[in-house]
């Protein structure tokens, strides 16, 4: 299949549309909503839009998966092989470009950059390959104060055994005052690293706290694997690697994990497999737990939450509820209180089949809402099937 370039396009009703209004963060805000309150944009002249400028990458290595940001009329995104550029978001023009990770080392799709503030110091931060990066916003270049001369190795926390495994994290990290927390993306693989979720501080690069998603002796949740797998020799993953929201008056971060690895058994992880395949609500200043909730216990079918939580507000028989809801690849939505993560609905634990292949133990139940109904069917039958 052929390669094109990667088009940069935005249309003519964009470029009036009031000023006040940015796009700042991965999917628009804190909340991952991808909702902007711009209406000159409608159903009756969407029609009629017609392109006011478009840009070139002239990057064809790879897929872009890239979700550009807009602050102060700027335009910041990355290219398929992760080279970050800034954009005139009025005119398309460059105003620069960053280029110096390409030959480096090794690099994995981008779906964003991060942008961060304090007075005049303004930072853009994105990952290549195992590495996050610290850009000056205005120039382009790296801030060499920031980690290792501008950069700092998202294996750090990880343990021995990761240093040589396979760590990225193509998702945008989340800012929390002049904190970036960063999601994961690992292998799939019984060699995969765990999952950690980790916090650095923007201004310096330092490692500020650590979450385990696989527990150690001692803490919450360890009784829920067999008793080694905390060291990462033939267990890994439980990774966040779809991104995360916040809500930044509460100062929590909900982090939405992934599956353990490997992805498809788990005869050599009996038992629940906390913190995999759940939403967790961790003090974003500390890294503690709040509370958590498991959608899939002792996974062994790849169900890992597939995209950061929404944060939204519920008028539940007069009152209003400050929630957060999680989809899952079964086509459920789980919506939780904020701050206790008590149900707003319903979740029965269903009894579900436990015959597996030799040496796998499964969970007798899995959980699953009355309310929202599914959006999506998440049942197959031989009457599904066309014979033909």
């Amino acid at each position: 299949m052929k390669k094109l370039p990667l088009l940069f396009s935005i249309y003519l009703f964009i470029v009036s549309c009031k000023h006040d209004v940015e796009w700042p963060e991965y999917l628009g805000g804190p909340d991952r909503n991808h909702y902007s309150p711009l209406d000159q944009i409608n159903v009756k002249n969407v029609n009629q839009l017609e392109i006011a400028w478009q840009y070139h990458t002239n990057d064809t290595s790879a897929q872009n998966q890239c979700n550009p940001i807009v602050v102060d009329g700027r335009l910041y995104a990355t290219t398929a092989s992760v080279e970050v550029f800034a954009l005139d978001a009025a005119t398309g023009q460059e105003i620069w470009r960053y280029r110096s990770v390409r030959d480096t080392q090794w690099f994995s799709k981008s779906r964003g950059v991060v942008y961060w503030e304090d007075g005049n110091d303004k930072r853009i931060l994105f990952s290549a390959g195992s590495n996050l990066y610290a850009l000056d916003a205005e120039k382009g270049t790296l801030i060499k104060d920031f980690g290792d001369s501008g950069y700092v190795d998202l294996k750090k926390g990880l343990g021995e055994l990761a240093q040589n495994k396979f760590v990225a994290a193509p998702t945008p990290g989340t800012v929390f005052k002049h904190f970036i927390i960063m999601p994961l993306h690992l292998s799939e693989s019984a060699g995969a690293a765990p999952g950690f979720i980790q916090c650095f501080d923007i201004k310096t690069g330092k490692l500020q706290w650590i979450f385990k998603t696989i527990p150690g002796p001692g803490e919450f949740g360890y009784d829920t694997w067999e008793k080694d797998n905390y060291k990462n020799n033939q267990v890994g993953g439980a990774n966040a690697w779809a991104g995360m929201s916040i809500d930044r008056d509460r100062e929590i971060v909900y982090v939405p994990t992934g599956s353990a690895a490997f992805d498809f058994y788990g005869g050599n992880r009996k038992g629940n497999n906390l913190f995999a395949n759940c939403l967790l609500a961790l003090d974003a200043n500390t890294g503690k737990r709040i509370w958590h909730y498991q959608f899939t216990h002792h996974d062994v079918w790849d169900r890992d939450l597939p995209a950061p939580p929404n944060l939204i507000k519920i008028n539940r028989n007069g009152k209003i509820i400050d929630a957060v809801a999680q989809i899952t690849k079964q086509g459920y939505v789980f919506v939780f209180d904020r701050e206790t993560g008590e149900p707003i609905f319903p979740i029965d634990e269903v009894p579900v089949p436990t015959d597996g292949v030799q040496g796998e133990v499964l969970s007798p139940t899995q959980p699953i809402p009355r309310l929202p109904e599914p959006f999506a069917r998440n049942t197959l039958s031989e009457n599904d099937i066309n014979p033909k």
